[in-house]
């Protein structure tokens, strides 16, 4: 198998854009997004979405793709996914894949895992606990009930943890028990896989300037474009809620920036604890010589 996905990972603010656009650009290539954040079109400052200049220096896919209004799933975007990666290995050797979400990463490069099926009620029930006493209620039963999980998860996302609770609930293991059932599978592409990374105060200083130009750049404005759409699932994320707070009265403005960077850097944490379970990553200094890293990768090309 001569044909590669050039896998990027790194929490949040760490450069995997500007890494990817020169990666890219070094081996004449595309740019697949496992990045969830970025698939929906209605939001762009809040997520990071690359600038107009650097989406028209390399060809990007699965960047604001969806609407907010479909519903969208990991499933749906792995199929979809490898059905383009298999597409344009018919044109490329090599294909770059970049993004900050673990499990749609791994959605690509392992498949997914399979999950039991549980009773329908179950995520009824948990749906109408969250509308009647908030996510801290969900955050205290996965705590309790698969403690593993819950420092890998995204726990202002009340989507992935009520998916996590259905499946400890309906099956009584852990959510985590499933994703450590590993299909037997066999990609038609080989992979490598590049992890940025930096000390704990230079990841949270450069999470500190990137909330500051989201600022800079119109973030409240486009997060009060939203506010009617609040109840979506694509908006109950880090950049948006904490608005949201703040529209309704219930904090002030810069207590909503506080609060962004202080579940960034949560979100940012949750990243790193996902990545070092991968043991097959080779993590490079944020700021190293890029020539490093296109030097490793052609060393470990497949001849």
């Amino acid at each position: 198998m001569r044909k590669t996905l050039i896998s990027i990972v790194g929490p949040t603010a760490i450069g995997k854009t500007s890494l990817s656009i020169e990666i890219a650009k070094a081996f004449e290539t595309e740019i697949i997004s496992c990045d969830s954040r970025q698939f929906y079109k209605e939001m762009s400052i809040g997520t990071a979405v690359p600038s107009k200049e650097e989406l028209n220096e390399v060809k990007h896919h699965f960047i604001q793709n969806i609407s907010i209004f479909e519903i969208y799933s990991v499933g749906k975007f792995e199929k979809e996914a490898i059905e383009l990666i298999e597409n344009k290995f018919k044109k490329y050797d090599i294909l770059c894949l970049t993004g900050g979400s673990g499990l749609y990463q791994k959605a690509v490069l392992e498949g997914l895992d399979d999950f039991p099926k549980v009773n329908p009620e179950i995520r009824k029930k948990l749906n109408k606990r969250y509308n009647n006493n908030g996510i801290e209620d969900l955050q205290k039963q996965l705590k309790r009930l698969d403690p593993e999980y819950f420092k890998a998860v995204d726990t202002q996302n009340p989507h992935r943890l009520i998916r996590a609770l259905e499946i400890c609930l309906g099956t009584g293991k852990p959510f985590s028990y499933y994703l450590k059932q590993r299909k037997n599978y066999k990609r038609d592409f080989n992979s490598i896989k590049i992890g940025l990374t930096a000390g704990r105060e230079i990841i949270y200083e450069r999470i500190e300037k990137r909330v500051e130009l989201m600022f800079d750049n119109g973030l409240l404005e486009e997060a009060k474009s939203l506010f009617k759409h609040k109840h979506l699932n694509a908006l109950k994320t880090v950049g948006y809620k904490e608005i949201f707070d703040f529209i309704e009265g219930n904090i002030s403005l810069e207590q909503a920036k506080s609060e962004i960077k202080k579940n960034t850097r949560r979100y940012a944490k949750r990243q790193l604890t996902w990545y070092r379970k991968e043991a097959d990553i080779r993590w490079f200094q944020f700021d190293c010589d890029r020539n490093q890293i296109v030097e490793y990768i052609n060393q470990n090309l497949p001849k």
